[in-house]
């Protein structure tokens, strides 16, 4: 299939998941895709943004710098994949919102080059649930302790939270990781009540991620197909 019936078969799925909710969800009654473009050409984003797809993920800066040089920018860059100190500059200026903040010295640097170019750049806190080691993310003590540190980051500006969960073959196992990635939601949105994003869910196991209470999936391959790994930038 080409990318409008990959697209349209993902939506069916998204609107099918949407009704197997229990009950209404502080996420709200809409789940949103972000195209992850991750070792796919631009010519991509272009396609994916004339379907009416205008969220944009990406997992390297440089790969981003590159696509962002090759066609216009529009609609709204995520940021998905780990964030490293010394690309925090270039990512501020380039990225609408950096889901991967995961250390109170990543949102210190991140706040850091905002200001430096007038910006307050939204970001998602991103938990790692489910305690992989070579996963990145926050666990439960940090983020715990790394919340009541925000209000020190005037140009930051926390939207929510971003979760991964571990790859399995069936995407029933990590149900829990998901309700746990909303529970903490709704525990930060009783203290913070303008966030409004929670990002849960990949081609594997986007529909799980919405049953449970994601409002945002990023979506790969279920769009693009396999990643091209012989794409150079």
């Amino acid at each position: 299939m080409g990318l409008a019936e990959n697209l349209e078969a993902v939506k069916e799925k998204i609107a099918q998941a949407l009704a197997q909710r229990r009950g209404p969800l502080l996420t709200g009654d809409e789940a949103e895709i972000v195209a992850v473009t991750k070792n796919h050409p631009p010519e991509v984003i272009t396609a994916i943004q004339a379907l009416g797809v205008p969220r944009i993920g990406e997992n390297r800066v440089q790969e981003a710098k590159h696509k962002a040089e090759a066609v216009p920018k529009k609609g709204s860059w995520h940021l998905i994949g780990h964030l490293q100190t010394n690309k925090v500059k270039q990512a501020v200026a380039l990225f609408d919102l950096i889901e991967s903040a995961d250390s109170l010295h990543l949102v210190a640097a991140i706040d850091k080059e905002a200001e430096k170019i007038g910006k307050v750049q939204d970001i998602l806190l991103q938990l790692n649930i489910a305690g992989e080691e070579q996963k990145s993310g926050l666990d439960r003590e940090d983020y715990e302790a790394l919340l009541p540190q925000l209000s020190k980051f005037p140009n930051v500006r926390l939207r929510g939270l971003m979760v991964i969960a571990p790859f399995t073959e069936d995407a029933e196992t990590v149900r829990p990781v998901f309700a746990a990635g909303y529970a903490a939601f709704c525990k930060l949105k009783a203290l913070r009540p303008e966030i409004d994003i929670l990002s849960m869910g990949m081609s594997g196991d986007y529909a799980v991620a919405i049953e449970e209470g994601a409002n945002e999936v990023r979506l790969g391959t279920c769009l693009f197909g396999a990643r091209d790994y012989s794409y150079k930038f």
